[in-house]
C-alpha cells in the first residue's frame, strides 16, 4: 500500500517576512510590490490579508482596494530560497524519497517507513516549527493527487490523513475545481454539463467525458474522480529552460530602455545558467505590447554556451526581428535546449497539458 505525504508551507512568502520582522505577525501582509498602485500581481498574502478577499494571482491594485491598510512588500526571493532549502533539508533527513514540487511544497514517499502516519506527520511539523519557526500543512494519502488535496484540507497548520477505504467519501462532496488539473475553463464546461462535485463527475460514463474533452483529458477526468493516480515521485529532474521577465511600471517606447533591460535580464539568466552548470543552445525573446499582444522570437546557436556575450547577442538578434510599433509592456528572455558541462544533453521533462 502506497503512502504519499504532501507538505505545503503555510502562506510561505508572508510567513518568511513575519519571521524576519516579528512585528508583522497577525498583520495583513501582501507580497508583490511595495507600491500597491504598481503593475503586478499578489505572490502571497498572509491569512490576515486573505480575510479581506486577497489571494495569490490577484492584481495588486485590486488587493489594495480590498485591503487598503495592508502591508505591501516586494518579493524577497533570496530569503524565500534560503527557507525553502532549510525545510527541504529536514525532509531529506527523514527520507531520500523526496520530490521537490516547488519552492514551498514537496512530496515524500513514506510507504516503507514503519512509523504511523499521524505520528510521522506531527514529527515533521514539529521539526519545521522548532528549527525554522514556520508552520506547514500536511496531507497523507495513497497517491500524490489525494495527498495534495488533503494538505489543503485544514490549512493553516493542518494534518489530514486519507486511507484507501476513505477515498470515495473524501472526494465525493468536493468541488471539481479541487481536482489537480481542473482549471477554470474545464470547471465551466463541466458546470454546463451539470457537474459541480466530484461525486457528480464520477457518475458520468467515460465515453461521455472522452466525447466532451477528448481521449486523453476525458480519461484523466474519469481516473481522478475515482482518486486514481499512479504517478511516481520524481526525486531528480533537470530544468528545461531558465527565464527572466519584467513588466514595466509604464509602457516603454524608448529603445535604449528596452535594450538596457534586455541586457540585464540576459545577464541574470546567464548567472543562473552558470550556477546550474548548464549550457544553452536556444535563446528566446518575449515581448508583450501595450495592447497585450504577445510575440516571441527565438535563435538557435551552433553550439551550447554559458557565456554572456554570445547569448546577449542572440537575444538582441531576436529583438531586431521585432517591429516596435507600440510601446512595450513586458519584456522577457529565456534560454533552453540545454547540455551539461560534460557534454550530455539534458533530457526533456514531460509536462502534462490540460
Amino acid at each position: 500500500m502506497r503512502r504519499i505525504l504532501h507538505l505545503d508551507m503555510d502562506a510561505f512568502f508572508a510567513a518568511v517576512e513575519e519571521k524576519l520582522n516579528p512585528a508583522l505577525g497577525g498583520m495583513p501582509v501582501i507580497i508583490g510590490a511595495r507600491d500597491p498602485r504598481s503593475r503586478g500581481v499578489v505572490s502571497t498574502a498572509s491569512y490576515a490579508a486573505r480575510r479581506y478577499g486577497v489571494h495569490s494571482g490577484m492584481p495588486l491594485k485590486t488587493a489594495f482596494q480590498l485591503c487598503p491598510l495592508g502591508i505591501f512588500l516586494p518579493v524577497n526571493y533570496d530569503a524565500y530560497i534560503r527557507e525553502s532549502r532549510a525545510f527541504k533539508k529536514i525532509l531529506h533527513s527523514i527520507s531520500p524519497q523526496v520530490e521537490e514540487a516547488g519552492i514551498d511544497e514537496a512530496y515524500i514517499d513514506i510507504s516503507e517507513m514503519p512509523e504511523e502516519a499521524t505520528q510521522l506527520g506531527r514529527r515533521i511539523k514539529e521539526s519545521i516549527r522548532q528549527e525554522l519557526a514556520l508552520t506547514c500543512s500536511i496531507g497523507i494519502a495513497p497517491n500524490k493527487l489525494l495527498a495534495k488535496i488533503a494538505s489543503d484540507f485544514q490549512k493553516p497548520d493542518g494534518l489530514t490523513i486519507v486511507s484507501a477505504v476513505e477515498v470515495p467519501n473524501f472526494l465525493a462532496p468536493l468541488s471539481v475545481r479541487k481536482l489537480i488539473g481542473v482549471g477554470p475553463k474545464s470547471e465551466a464546461r463541466l458546470k454546463k454539463m451539470g457537474i459541480a462535485t466530484v461525486e457528480q463527475l464520477r457518475e458520468v460514463p467515460i465515453e461521455t467525458l472522452v466525447e466532451a474533452f477528448g481521449f486523453s483529458y476525458g480519461e484523466y477526468l474519469y481516473a481522478i474522480s475515482r482518486g486514481i493516480d499512479d504517478r511516481p515521485l520524481i526525486t531528480h529532474w533537470e530544468p528545461k529552460s531558465i527565464s527572466r521577465e519584467t513588466t514595466f511600471q509604464r509602457d516603454v517606447g524608448d529603445w535604449q530602455i528596452i535594450a538596457r533591460t534586455l541586457a540585464e535580464l540576459t545577464k541574470e539568466v546567464v548567472q543562473e545558467l552558470k550556477e546550474q552548470q548548464q549550457r544553452a543552445k536556444t535563446v528566446t525573446l518575449k515581448i508583450r505590447f501595450a495592447d497585450f499582444t504577445t510575440i516571441t522570437r527565438a535563435k538557435t546557436l551552433e553550439m551550447p554556451l554559458d557565456e554572456e556575450e554570445p547569448l546577449r547577442k542572440a537575444a538582441f538578434a531576436c529583438l531586431k526581428r521585432v517591429e516596435l510599433r507600440q510601446r512595450v509592456r513586458l519584456l522577457g528572455v529565456r534560454v533552453g535546449n540545454f547540455a551539461t558541462h560534460e557534454g550530455t544533453d539534458t533530457p526533456a521533462m514531460m509536462v502534462p497539458q490540460n
